[in-house]
């Protein structure tokens, strides 16, 4: 009888094992799942990601509410600190690089987030949660400390 019982034990810790594991397996992503175009937080542009020729994920913008100044002409990257690409035009422009899917911790990291409000280029990671693939969560932070920056909501754009 006693070994009854140890077999049985042994039995359901397998088998909530098992479930957590497969419970946890429906909650991943794939890499090419980030793919797409979103609304940026404040809706006021938005961002297509793609798989780059360096086989990582980058992001540029492909729309923005006012991509003109009062002038009529085009908004460009004045704040970049190189002098050379203050003439970019905003649209079109390439912000998000290096972003690499780590199937670990279900996210793309490693990657570099440019805002050209600033000037200023930090640290970044991409991710989904809780199997919702329309929400992505980005969050940039300075000097590889993540609880140092600030995380955007973005939207995915209904097609």
């Amino acid at each position: 009888m006693k070994h009854f019982r140890i077999y049985s034990i042994a039995t359901l810790f397998i088998i909530l094992v098992s479930g957590f594991k497969s419970d946890q397996s429906v909650k991943s992503f794939k890499p090419n799942d980030i793919t797409g175009i979103y609304w940026t937080a404040e809706k006021d542009a938005k961002v297509k990601i793609f798989l780059a020729k360096n086989g990582k994920y980058s992001g540029k913008t492909v729309w923005m509410a006012e991509p003109d100044n009062p002038d009529g002409s085009p908004k460009k990257d004045v704040n970049n600190p190189n002098e050379d690409l203050r003439d970019r035009e905003r649209i079109g422009l390439v912000f998000l690089k290096y972003f690499e899917y780590d199937e670990d911790d279900d996210r793309w990291e490693n990657g570099t987030v440019y805002d050209p409000r600033n000037g200023k280029t930090y640290d970044g990671y991409l991710k989904f949660e809780n199997g919702d693939k329309n929400t992505l969560y980005l969050r940039g932070y300075i000097a590889g400390m993540t609880w140092l920056g600030r995380t955007s909501t973005w939207t995915r754009v209904e097609e």
